[in-house]
């Protein structure tokens, strides 16, 4: 109950919680995604985006700000989310069929643009196992980005840095034509998260 009242505690003297309350977005991770945007020009035109890991839908709540109201964007999510004016929401597992088949026909045939993944494992606080699964959604997202994304399309991806993070960065050197290792102030500084961004798959990716 002591690492309970903590966590509640620094929730609430925390600046990007408060922030994100005011404005009437889902999560303080608003913030990181507008930092990145701002750096990064990642909405800049976009006209299809798949948010994946999408829940409670912060970065999707962004994404519709942002993009043109004739864009389309599809948040994915094997929880569930409040809907979102705008934006289209498909609940399981993006790796299963039935999820790409509806993915599939929302984007009419289209490649998309921009893939977010702000995904992270629940972690069990053993360390080595909780890297290698942060790692490994990582690569996931990549391998769907390589599948899905136009030939000026952007990728962002939240990584811990650790075990494999320097193998998966060489992969996405080898997949965009510029990548950015990125840590928006709205992280909290003792995590080990940041962000990869790739910009514009290279021919042959």
């Amino acid at each position: 109950m002591k690492s309970s009242r903590a966590w509640k505690a620094r929730q609430e003297s925390d600046t990007y919680v408060r922030k994100a309350r005011e404005a009437g977005y889902r999560a303080r991770a608003a913030y990181k995604l507008i930092e990145l945007d701002e750096r990064d020009r990642l909405f800049q035109g976009v006209r299809r985006l798949v948010d994946l890991g999408a829940a409670p839908g912060s970065w999707s709540q962004i994404a519709r700000q942002r993009l043109p109201d004739d864009a389309t964007i599809i948040a994915l999510d094997l929880l569930p989310m409040e809907p979102i004016d705008g934006v289209e929401f498909i609940a399981g597992d993006f790796r299963e069929n039935d999820v790409l088949e509806q993915l599939e026909a929302l984007l009419d045939g289209e490649k998309v643009g921009l893939v977010l993944s702000d995904m992270a494992p629940n972690l069990s606080g053993i360390a080595p196992s909780d890297q290698a699964r942060s790692i490994y959604l990582a690569e996931l997202a990549l391998d769907f980005a390589l599948s899905w994304l136009d030939i000026s399309g952007k990728l962002v991806v939240k990584v811990f840095q650790g075990a494999g993070f320097d193998d998966l960065l060489t992969e996405f050197r080898r997949t965009f034509n510029t990548v950015k290792i990125r840590k928006p102030a709205a992280s909290r500084p003792e995590s080990r998260e940041v962000y990869l961004v790739g910009l514009g798959l290279k021919n042959g990716a």
